[in-house]
C-alpha cells in the first residue's frame, strides 16, 4: 500500500516529498500530487507506524535532517513474517493435489508445514501422495501451484529461498 503510506506520510510528518517517495517507491511528482489533492483524494492513509514498518523515532531523524533516507524497522520484513492461511476457492481445491505432487517431486526436502501453508492443504494428504495411498492418485499430475493459482511465485520462492539458507 505505497499510496496510502504516501498519504498518511503527507499528513501527519514533515518529512519532504522526495524522502516520502523513496520509502513508498513512488515518483516525487506522484507524491506531490497527493500532497495538492490532484490524485486519489477518496484514499485514506495507511500508518507505517502502527504496522511496524517505521518508528516515530526515524520519522524525527529525518524530518530533521531532508537529505536522510527513511530506513523500514527491521523486524516488519516479509521474510520474518509468518505468511496467513489463505481462503481457497472450491474450484481450485481439487487441484491441491496436483500442486503437493509438484512440490514433492521437484522440491523434496520441503517440510510438510511449509507445504501446508503454501498451499494450504493438509499433512494427511500430502503423507497420502507421498505414500501414493491417495483415492486419486492414478489422476494426480504434478503441476505447479504458481500455474494452478494456490500461491505466488514470491510465496514459492521464498520457501525455496528458505530452504537453501537452512
Amino acid at each position: 500500500m505505497p499510496k496510502a503510506t504516501a498519504i498518511w506520510l503527507i499528513e501527519n510528518t514533515t518529512l519532504t516529498f522526495s524522502q516520502i517517495a523513496d520509502f513508498c517507491g513512488l515518483h516525487v511528482l506522484e507524491v506531490q500530487s497527493f500532497a495538492d489533492g490532484d490524485v486519489d483524494g477518496q484514499m485514506i492513509g495507511f500508518d507505517p507506524v502502527a504496522s511496524s514498518q517505521l518508528t516515530v523515532d526515524e520519522i524525527k531523524r529525518c524530518e530533521a535532517d531532508p537529505h536522510t533516507k527513511l530506513r523500514m524497522k527491521e523486524s516488519s520484513y516479509v521474510e520474518e513474517s509468518k505468511p496467513a492461511r489463505k481462503y481457497t476457492p472450491r474450484s481450485k481445491r481439487q487441484e491441491r493435489p496436483d500442486a503437493v505432487a509438484w512440490i514433492l517431486k521437484y522440491y523434496p526436502e520441503v517440510p510438510e508445514q511449509d507445504i501446508c501453508d503454501l498451499i494450504g492443504t493438509t499433512r494427511v494428504t500430502i503423507r497420502s501422495i507421498k505414500n501414493k495411498t491417495h483415492r486419486n492418485y492414478s489422476e494426480i499430475k504434478p503441476r505447479s501451484p504458481v500455474v494452478l493459482g494456490l500461491c505466488s511465485e514470491a510465496e514459492l520462492d521464498f520457501v525455496i529461498a528458505k530452504l537453501k539458507r537452512e
